[in-house]
């Protein structure tokens, strides 16, 4: 059991009780465990080993028990006992737009409900408008919910797929036989959103290596095994395919299948001209057979006149004309990142003290970083008031002058409001070293009107970052709807910066846009919004979506040193 294992059946039990009709406290007791134990930096496994359970934020006696049990027998009776009440399809149900726990209990108990596919049928048949507290708008309000959600969640996120990944290529690196082993398709490429896990390894012992892969503590089912492919489900839900491949073929392997589709076929294309064949097996020339090349993945691109490209570029959106005319960008870099500029406190809605994120942050090499807690008119959570704020930087203070080598910014997420204003006067808010402004309300208004309101907070001049600029959560909200040439074009005239949010289910630029506003003079801020220190390590997947969309360290605020960094700050 894992983080994310954990995590993941605290959260289904939280789930499982509000359709029971649990207390809220008990209800959210599990969900704020579960949360807290995504974002650990550490692995839950030594948290037990060390007896420290209970030290974790949100972790109490008995549920700090229901997780020894987990970690020690792999089973939780707990939670079997709910399964056997709760149909499963139900928590499904749940993640509907407009069908909460009662309405899901409603149509289980009413009509047998418990697939999402039932329950189009019956709004497409009108069989819910007539349940109780339900009627025709709700009814349509339902089927609407529906569509929306097939069409968010048709994909999974980067940060669900990467970790489970990540960790089964670590087991099967363990065995001598298994010489490489890398994640493939649209994982390697750090898309934000992927279908299945791809992994491909270079063995010198194909059936032990598929015995092993099958019999991973992950694999709840097997869909297929064979001698160079197999598939499985894992205890998450997803579904991973492996293929193997001798140590010669391992790099062409990679290449195609890293993908893109579209980025290989050009890169065929270039290889007919010159006389060669490009697959899954290496570089052939086409009037001999003579196979030249395909050990690695360099040597596919270098025959074929070209440098290696990194893949979280391999789009076919200008890369290969950018390589052969020598025009490549030099991405960022994790390790070009200085520090994280938007960062929550447990003085507002986050878990963790400043102390503890600034030692996290300094120990992940930056050199600063800048406590953003939420401003008053976000009551929801926790606003700070003036009153407030001048508190927190007493403590700021205090703790800077114990850590060496390191700097706390006095920051602070305001509130654009309707007419683009946002929280505090004009002298109090020049008091912050680092202003960020984001939408946290109003996500239907027409794109007029929220277009304005950004526009209101760019042409602010003690505003420094748009935060989150487009609204979206992935598999949950689409982006609001936005003039986004106006705003790219107002940011870049006035200097301020627009933020890539990292965290998982926002990587909020996406990559096409940032490359637009990029192009149109806009400088970013890649940002973790980290809730706890462990949400710092999200940084990793904003990075990683900055490439996609062709930023180099120059276009990114912080990956400026500090005193470089404030001038640039200056509106």
């Amino acid at each position: 059991m894992d983080n994310q294992d954990v995590a993941f059946i605290l959260d289904e039990i939280g789930e499982m009780l509000e359709i029971e009709g649990e207390t809220p406290f008990k209800i959210r007791a599990y969900h704020r465990a579960a949360h807290t134990i995504r974002g650990l930096s550490e692995d839950i496994n030594e948290i037990y080993k060390d007896n420290r359970l209970q030290k974790i934020p949100g972790v109490g006696k008995g549920i700090a028990e229901r997780i020894a049990e987990l970690i020690e027998t792999g089973k939780l009776a707990y939670y079997e006992e709910l399964r056997a009440h709760v149909p499963p399809g139900l928590l499904r149900l749940m993640g509907i737009p407009g069908v909460g726990p009662k309405k899901a209990r409603l149509f289980y108990d009413k009509l047998g409900i418990t697939t999402i596919e039932e329950l189009l049928r019956a709004a497409d048949e009108h069989k819910l408008k007539d349940l109780p507290g339900m009627g025709l708008k709700t009814e349509e309000n339902v089927r609407r919910g529906i569509i929306e959600f097939q069409h968010l969640r048709e994909r999974i996120l980067l940060s669900e797929a990467y970790p489970l990944s990540d960790n089964i290529i670590r087991q099967l690196k363990k065995y001598d036989f298994i010489l490489k082993a890398s994640a493939a398709g649209s994982l390697r490429r750090m898309k934000e959103t992927i279908g299945d896990i791809d992994i491909l390894v270079a063995s010198s012992n194909l059936k032990e290596t598929m015995d092993i892969f099958c019999g991973l503590p992950e694999v709840v089912h097997i869909l297929a095994k064979g001698e160079t492919k197999s598939s499985v489900v894992t205890r998450v839900g997803l579904q991973v395919d492996l293929r193997v491949v001798s140590l010669e073929q391992y790099g062409a392997a990679l290449q195609y299948f890293t993908g893109s589709k579209e980025h290989n076929i050009h890169l065929r294309d270039i290889a007919k001209k010159k006389g060669f064949k490009v697959n899954e097996y290496g570089v052939f020339e086409v009037k001999t057979g003579k196979r030249i090349g395909g050990v690695t993945e360099k040597e596919v691109y270098n025959l074929l006149g070209m440098e290696w490209i990194p893949p979280t570029l391999r789009e076919n959106k200008g890369e290969i004309e950018a390589d052969i005319a020598d025009a490549l960008p030099n991405i960022i870099e994790l390790s070009d990142v200085k520090g994280d500029l938007h960062v929550h406190s447990n003085w507002s809605d986050g878990l963790s003290k400043i102390e503890e994120v600034a030692n996290d942050a300094k120990k992940r090499g930056y050199n600063y970083i800048a406590i953003s807690d939420h401003a008053e008119k976000l009551k929801v959570a926790g606003g700070l008031t003036a009153n407030d704020y001048r508190r927190q930087w007493e403590e700021i203070k205090k703790v800077n002058q114990e850590i060496d080598g390191f700097v706390i910014l006095r920051g602070a997420e305001v509130n654009i409001d309707n007419e683009g204003k946002v929280d505090f006067d004009e002298d109090f808010l020049k008091e912050f070293d680092i202003i960020t402004a984001s939408v946290h309300s109003g996500f239907t208004q027409s794109k007029e009107q929220l277009t304005k309101r950004i526009l209101g907070a760019i042409y602010n001049k003690h505003v420094n970052i748009i935060g989150h600029p487009t609204g979206r959560i992935l598999g949950k909200r689409p982006p609001y709807p936005l003039d986004l040439k106006e705003i790219f074009k107002a940011a870049a005239e006035t200097g301020t910066f627009l933020e890539l949010n990292s965290f998982p289910d926002r990587l909020d630029l996406k990559d096409d846009y940032l490359r637009e506003a990029k192009e149109m003079g806009v400088k970013f801020a890649i940002n973790t919004d980290a809730h706890s220190v462990g949400q710092l390590r999200y940084m990793f997947y904003g990075v990683a979506t900055a490439q996609r969309g062709w930023l180099e360290p120059k276009d990114v605020l912080n990956t400026y040193p500090l005193e470089e960094m404030m001038k640039m700050l200056g509106k």
